[in-house]
């Protein structure tokens, strides 16, 4: 088969600690702290915008890194992809389909063996020439070394591929099996010079895009400046300066008094208004069950959890109803869902009867369980922790919400695991931006995924099986997986699948996609007419 420069085709509320909550979240949303609002002009429209030439934006948090190989995380990615660095294959976020980035053209006899035609005349921003050496040092350094990059174990797993630089403008790439979506994966790396590390990661990247990174003032702002040697179109904004603020309100704010031109991770409790525009989100929060200690060694008390959870008040009181909730870990539109698969149902009743049976069993359901949430990872999160872990405890489980940041809470989501002195349950926020079941469920259910809790053999084989599949096949075979996990693993105890929204001033034009929230690409954005 040949892809080529065309477009190709891949395949009711109750009264309560909730609604007390969901109140109190409203209400404190109204107050905006830490931020200078500009003049009441400014705060009615946002219209005020930035000095012509600097694009700025503000964040939910500072990434931990701007590592290339780390840039399928949401914190890191948002800055990287497409901007600093960019793939040798690109997915359009709206369509689905791969395009030609660094790479123009790529074709396959087996689904085994690929060969890559690059682009010519691009540059690195440290004026060196972009070619097959390059590409072959950025596949051995992400997924054959040890530098353990988080694209890796989310993309790849533990298979190596075989790279060959057969010219300066052919790259040769071998799986080590037949691998029908092999250019999808390739779509994750982000491009580096072969002269980076191999043993360490960098913080600050060399990149291809069409902005180079400038300063990064640590703990205050990332400034990037446009790249005069860009093989593309010249982006609008001549800088782009990001900034981050943990209070949703506080970057709605920001917005309106003309202080920012987009902001990231808004709900319209932030008080943004019309500026708050809305979009199609591919994430998925649940919480991830470990059960190497009591009490999730009892898939009882798993059971219980799922059980525990109110989760359509907490779509309706938390997120306004906008959310839609979860019976897996992938939305409609992702190769594998299934509209068949229903969701735990909600009975407080059931669960304080599963985690009796197990106590009387003699699982020790008093054992400390510790909740890990990311502060600021998405609107609401910490009152959404604290309502689950009021709900659990009334169904008689002990845990402790431990609120962390960014590169602490990282420790407990990718393997190997941060110890914890009780049992643990981690908040994902887990986002398939790639359109295939397999980017879900390799990383988070199979036995030796890189963020999977446990497996068991069955579950294994069905995911081997589903990622060879192809067609119709591949459909039901992972439509089966999603069945299995909820019927006899139970790891997770899913929530809801979630929309987007950002802030927008009057000042810029930019239409979001499904995965702005995982890479926001600058270029896209223009002054407003």
């Amino acid at each position: 088969m040949m892809f080529d420069e065309r477009k190709i085709l891949l395949a009711p509320a109750r009264r309560g600690p909730l609604a007390a909550l969901a109140v109190l979240a409203v209400g404190s949303s109204l107050v905006m702290t830490g931020c200078a609002v500009a003049n009441s002009d400014d705060a009615a429209g946002g219209a005020a915008g930035a000095a012509s030439d600097t694009l700025r934006v503000v964040l939910q948090q500072e990434p931990p890194t701007l590592e290339p190989c780390e840039a399928n995380l949401t914190s890191t990615g948002v800055v990287d992809r497409s901007t600093i660095t960019e793939p040798l294959i690109e997915r359009n976020p709206t369509s689905g389909e791969l395009e030609p980035k660094l790479a123009t053209k790529w074709s396959s006899d087996d689904d085994t063996t690929w060969t890559l035609k690059l682009r010519t005349g691009v540059t690195f921003h440290d004026g060196t020439t972009f070619d097959a050496t390059d590409a072959k040092a950025t596949i051995d350094r992400a997924v054959n070394s040890k530098l353990a990059c988080n694209v890796e174990g989310y993309v790849f797993g533990d298979e190596d591929l075989k790279v060959k630089a057969i010219d300066a403008e052919t790259l040769q790439v071998t799986a080590p099996k037949a691998d029908p979506i092999l250019p999808l994966r390739l779509s994750f790396l982000e491009v580096v010079p072969s002269e980076t590390s191999t043993t360490k990661k960098v913080r600050e990247p060399i990149g291809t895009g069409p902005y180079q990174l400038e300063k990064w003032d640590a703990g205050q702002k990332i400034t990037l400046a446009a790249y005069d040697g860009y093989w593309g179109d010249k982006p609008a904004y001549a800088k782009a300066q990001y900034e981050w603020r943990s209070e949703g309100s506080v970057r709605a704010a920001m917005i309106t008094a003309g202080e920012a031109d987009i902001a990231t991770g808004l709900s319209p409790e932030d008080n943004i208004g019309d500026l708050g525009v809305p979009y199609p989100n591919n994430e998925t929060v649940a919480l991830r069950m470990h059960n190497n200690k009591a009490p999730f060694t009892d898939i009882r008390v798993r059971q219980a959890v799922n059980y525990a959870i109110d989760k359509e008040s907490i779509v309706k009181n938390l997120y306004g109803g906008r959310d839609k909730v979860a019976s897996q870990l992938v939305p409609e539109g992702v190769v594998g869902h299934s509209d068949s698969l229903e969701a735990w149902p909600y009975d407080p009743e059931k669960a304080k009867q599963l985690v009796a049976e197990a106590k009387a069993d003699g699982t020790d359901t008093s054992a400390p369980i510790d909740m890990i949430v990311r502060t600021a990872q998405f609107p609401k999160i910490e009152e959404l922790g604290q309502v689950i872990q009021e709900q659990l405890t009334q169904a008689g489980l002990k845990v402790n919400l431990k609120m962390l940041e960014t590169s602490q809470q990282l420790t407990y989501q990718v393997r190997p695991f941060a110890k914890t002195s009780g049992d643990l349950m981690l908040m994902v926020q887990h986002g398939n931006q790639a359109g295939d079941a397999a980017f879900t469920v390799d990383q988070y259910m199979l036995s030796n995924g890189a963020q999977s809790a446990f497996g068991t053999p069955e579950l294994d084989a069905l995911i081997k099986k589903a990622d060879a599949a192809t067609g119709e096949d591949r459909q039901k075979d992972f439509e089966k997986v999603f069945a299995y996990q909820n019927e006899h693993v139970v790891q997770f105890a899913h929530i809801a699948h979630q929309t987007g929204m950002i802030g927008k001033s009057k000042a810029v034009n930019y239409e979001p996609n499904s995965s702005t929230g995982d890479e926001l690409r600058l270029a896209e954005v223009t002054p407003a007419k």
